[in-house]
């Protein structure tokens, strides 16, 4: 296998590790406000995770940014808890005869900015993985590609699900919607609790 390979495998696996739920999590409560008839909507919203995770990714990895472990791990289920709420907030407000959740800037934002803290914590992995590789471009650019084909995965799973469940369930896109920010919203916040760094 090829160096590219390696790496790209690496960081598919990573992604989808169940062992590491988090990063899943996350992606699911990110996708629960959306439909499959809205899969532009939400491709530009993970495009706006990959970009905050792709930056700190990079800089963390090459040690231009170093940041403390157990502060990202903690954080990351808090982003999970905050995309959680947000969805419910966002749901509280719309229009009752849309039953979906308004595509907002400030989602955006808050996407990228989670996506940051995710590429932290994508970057504590791959560093242990380098160890003293000395090349770190092509294993980095192969590992980010590997999480962004993950999510990919998790987001069209999650999009099926949500067809599957209100098109044979007598749940709304507003009920898929709602349950899925609770359970992950709740599953984060335990996994905060346990992660708390003082």
């Amino acid at each position: 296998m090829t160096t590219f390979t390696v790496y790209l495998r690496l960081g598919f696996e990573h992604l989808l590790d169940l062992q590491g739920y988090d990063h899943i999590l996350f992606l699911a409560a990110l996708c629960a406000a959306y439909s499959l008839p809205r899969w532009r909507e939400l491709l530009v919203l993970v495009t706006a995770f990959t970009v905050g995770h792709s930056v700190s990714l990079a800089l963390a990895t090459l040690r231009l940014v170093r940041v403390d472990t157990g502060l990202v791990e903690f954080l990351i289920p808090v982003t999970i808890v905050a995309a959680a709420v947000t969805n419910l907030v966002a749901m509280r407000r719309e229009d009752p005869s849309e039953h979906r959740v308004a595509a907002r800037p400030a989602r955006y934002v808050l996407a990228l900015v989670f996506g940051v803290i995710h590429g932290l914590g994508f970057s504590s992995f791959l560093r242990l993985v380098l160890g003293e590789e000395r090349n770190l471009l092509l294993p980095l650019l192969s590992f980010n590609i590997g999480l962004e084909l993950g999510q990919i995965v998790v987001a069209g799973v999650v999009l099926v699900l949500a067809l599957a469940a209100t098109r044979s369930m007598p749940l709304s896109e507003k009920g898929w919607n709602a349950v899925m920010s609770a359970v992950t919203g709740v599953m984060a916040a335990w996994m905060a609790v346990q992660r708390v760094p003082w």
